[in-house]
């Protein structure tokens, strides 16, 4: 089945689910109902009444009958004027401020609506005519399609959830009631998709958070504000250490900036026009300099560039960082590590000749590539273009050929891509990197920018070698994005089994007694997996050998190791090793200590992915 028709029949359910709520309570009234990935939704107003899961039988049940009744989907039209007095009659206020809307101000705000809600044929500039309707049975609705030509063509659908949403996202408006679905094709890929969601609830990072103890939140510091314990720092330290240590191979330099910078910084970057409603304001008791804590840190790197004269010679100039930034996101949105508000970057800068580019570019996709075979993550390539509106900045010119240097640069390195409008940074085309999880979902984590607008309004220059000034470009980088966000897909991902190297605990040691022989064997087992860099840990608590086990089993420790009398007598030890790590033919073999330890430092080392031993 072809993507538009895939989209005919998920937009045809989201219709027959507002005529199966409207059979069923017939005062309802009605919103937008678009498409979504891998589905659809339906925004209702049933005033106090409160659509539950447990209504969601009854509403399929009703849904089916409309399917099995094959209604034709019919399409006809209306001046504006009649679909007011139809939404007026039809008692559906919202569809009447929709229409209001669109009658005002024409196809400026019809843009700005719905684009499944609303039909328009326009006559002249900004003066909408005529609006569309489709009609299946009993049930009419404000829609410019597409359909399915019957009810009955609509595939495999099942009713999901129910969440409060505002009428057109606005808080001050109305709370509506939205009805999600899920549909495709066949039975089969339903039955596919609701597996793979009940894998993902087992995944849920926040639920693994709390039951592997890497993070907490609490109401006393914020929301979106997450606290790493110890176990969960090792996971952030680990994974910001493979970050730098592929930059720094490629020529970038660590540098620091402060967490709070004036706001002139980012009116001068473009920043404060675009995102100022999302930047934590901080006012200074000392002078009337108003600040803002960072929400990010080009414009900063920008100043250090710009600290001294430059030299073509000298180019490219390479930053890293990584670094916490703050951005005032809406409450609504916040959850677990996905969406936070203290973000951490590992960002990077690089200042080239135009020349450079080519090259630049190149090792940054390389970067990329070696970052997530590292984490066992397939990659494939987002290119993402401004769009004809006017939010972006520079001179159009510039875009045009930055897109093609980044096309160029993908091509080149025969790596798979597709194009995507209009989901360019404000200021350059960029290279976004989807990665596909063992799930099948997919995630944009890494991030390649051109950027010719910065340079320009900090006015950066270096002499080329004719003693001209000309300006450089300034490439945006970020191998894992935000390193919260990054975690919260790595964790699901991995479903909490973290390769040896970024475990938090890489091996537990439980000891059977409290034999003087045996506390003096497991004590020297802690010397030497401390002086072999390995993170282990005792269990010498009263429980039994078996409920020790199971305790490192739910942690997910990769390596085990009873040790009783057996152990010290024979100076040797039995791992147990986590399945998913263990290699066919080597369990239950015994190994000289040295060898042992050597061994997982060496895997850890090498960041392997299956055990060593």
């Amino acid at each position: 089945m072809s993507d538009d028709q895939l989209y005919a029949m998920r937009h045809s359910l989201a219709h027959i689910t507002a005529q199966a709520v409207q059979h069923l309570w017939p005062e309802a009234k009605f919103g937008v109902g678009p498409v979504v990935e891998n589905g659809f939704y339906y925004d209702i107003d049933l005033g106090e009444t409160k659509i539950s899961e447990s209504d969601f039988e009854r509403i399929e049940k009703e849904m089916q009958a409309i399917i099995k009744a094959g209604y034709r989907f019919e399409r006809s039209e209306k001046s504006i004027d009649e679909a007011l007095t139809w939404a007026e009659q039809a008692n559906q206020p919202y569809k009447v401020e929709l229409l209001n809307d669109l009658k005002r101000a024409g196809t400026t705000v019809a843009s700005d609506l719905d684009a499944e809600t609303l039909g328009v044929e326009a006559s002249g500039e900004g003066v909408v005519e005529n609006v569309s309707f489709y009609t299946d049975g009993d049930f009419t609705d404000l829609c410019r399609g597409p359909h399915v030509e019957d009810t009955s063509k609509v595939g495999a659908f099942k009713l999901m959830r129910v969440a409060g949403a505002y009428w057109r996202g606005n808080e001050k408006n109305a709370q509506m009631q939205r009805l999600y679905g899920v549909a495709f094709a066949t039975k089969e890929e339903l039955d596919t998709h609701l597996e793979m969601l009940e894998e993902a609830k087992k995944r849920d990072h926040r639920k693994l958070g709390q039951e592997l103890d890497l993070f907490v939140t609490s109401p006393l510091v914020g929301a979106g504000l997450p606290l790493f314990t110890p176990r969960g720092t090792v996971l952030r330290e680990e994974i910001s250490r493979l970050s730098n240590e592929v930059r720094e191979s490629r020529g970038f330099q660590k540098v620091w900036v402060p967490h709070i910078t004036k706001k002139e910084l980012y009116e001068t970057s473009g920043h404060w026009s675009k995102f100022g409603d999302e930047l934590f304001l901080v006012t200074s008791q000392e002078t009337s300099d108003n600040f803002v804590m960072k929400p990010m840190n080009c414009p900063h790197h920008t100043q250090l560039y710009a600290s001294q004269a430059r030299s073509y010679r000298d180019l490219p100039i390479r930053y890293l960082e990584t670094t916490t930034v703050y951005r005032d996101e809406k409450s609504g949105e916040l959850g677990g590590l996905s969406r936070v508000r203290s973000i951490t970057q590992d960002d990077s800068h690089a200042f080239v000749r135009p020349d450079q580019i080519e090259e630049q570019v190149d090792q940054l996709l390389t970067a990329a590539h070696e970052l997530y075979s590292a984490v066992d993550m397939e990659l494939h390539v987002r290119l993402s273009y401004r769009d004809d509106s006017d939010a972006y900045l520079g001179d159009p010119g510039l875009w045009e050929s930055a897109q093609a240097q980044l096309k160029q640069a993908i091509e080149r390195g025969g790596l798979e891509f597709y194009e995507e409008t209009g989901e360019a940074a404000f200021y350059g085309p960029k290279v976004d990197f989807m990665a596909t999880d063992a799930i099948g979902r997919e995630h944009q984590v890494a991030t390649v920018q051109l950027d010719f607008v910065q340079p320009e309004r900090f006015k950066l220059e270096y002499t080329n070698a004719e003693g001209a000034k000309q300006r450089p470009v300034m490439i945006h980088c970020a191998l894992l994005g935000s390193i919260e966000r990054f975690l919260s897909v790595y964790i699901e991902h991995t479903a909490g089994r973290f390769p040896l190297w970024l475990a938090p605990e890489q091996l537990r040691v439980i000891q059977v007694n409290d034999d003087e022989k045996v506390v003096s064997f497991v004590q020297q087992l802690k010397y030497i997996a401390s002086d072999k860099g390995i993170r282990m840990t005792v269990d010498d608590s009263n429980d039994s050998v078996g409920k020790k086990i199971r305790a490192a089993a739910t942690l997910k420790v990769p390596y085990s190791l009873v040790v009783g009398d057996k152990e010290v007598e024979q100076g040797k030890v039995t791992p147990r090793v986590r399945g998913d790590l263990a290699v066919e033919g080597r369990e239950d073999k015994a190994y000289e200590v040295e060898q042992f330890f050597t061994s997982i430092a060496h895997e850890a080392k090498a960041r392997a992915s299956k055990s060593s031993i």
